[in-house]
């Protein structure tokens, strides 16, 4: 746990995450091509795709940029990011954050109220820390410390991220499709997500989801 307390420390101190500056209204009208797969007010239809609507501006510019170098792989998204400018993600980060999140489906109730345990108090015995602490006892995150929201996001798509985080706690080199890498330097997500086993993961996606 000691280990844990001092990566969210090293976090907080290292992360840089600057406050995004973009124009929402101009970020709805660059968003065309994002909203097949996001929504058009940034709440996705299809699990397998995040739901923006209410996420922290810089962090979502954080991720657009990430894509973009190729340090977070995502190929559906790369194409798209190449013609954007650093102006143009920050009015879309601005549009989506502007948005309002819906509340996500409820999942298996058993599932969910041990991901509750989970998201609010971690495991001692494994050496995992409560959710809770970075992204809120509400899920909404810390946008000055650039930690995502995290409320009602589908499923899916929170089980599918975790699992690459686990992945890339493996890996060596560049991230992948598969190795998501792109947690900062304290590599706090690969080793929470390493230190998961897949029932936990299923149960605090369940319970996030219906956050």
């Amino acid at each position: 746990m000691k280990r844990i307390t001092t990566a969210i420390a090293i976090l907080f101190a290292t992360i840089g995450f600057a406050q995004a500056a973009g124009d929402a209204g101009a970020g709805q009208a660059k968003a065309g091509m994002c909203m097949g797969c996001h929504g058009p007010d940034g709440n996705s239809f299809v699990p397998m795709f995040p739901s923006l609507a209410g996420q922290n501006e810089a962090y979502l510019v954080k991720q657009m940029s990430d894509i973009k170098s190729g340090a977070r792989v995502v190929n559906e998204m790369t194409g798209i990011l190449m013609a954007m400018t650093d102006a143009d993600m920050a009015d879309v980060a601005a549009f989506y954050s502007s948005q309002t999140a819906k509340a996500g489906q409820g999942a298996d109730a058993t599932l969910a109220e041990l991901g509750q345990q989970l998201y609010m108090g971690g495991n001692k015995e494994t050496g995992i820390a409560a959710c809770a602490a970075c992204h809120s006892p509400t899920g909404a995150g810390n946008a000055s410390a650039g930690f995502p929201s995290v409320k009602g996001q589908h499923a899916v798509y929170v089980s599918n991220q975790l699992k690459k985080f686990r992945v890339g706690a493996r890996h060596e080199g560049a991230a992948t499709a598969d190795a998501r890498i792109n947690d900062g330097d304290a590599a706090m997500m690969r080793d929470i997500a390493f230190k998961l086993k897949d029932f936990e993961i299923d149960a605090l996606a369940a319970y996030i989801t219906g956050m």
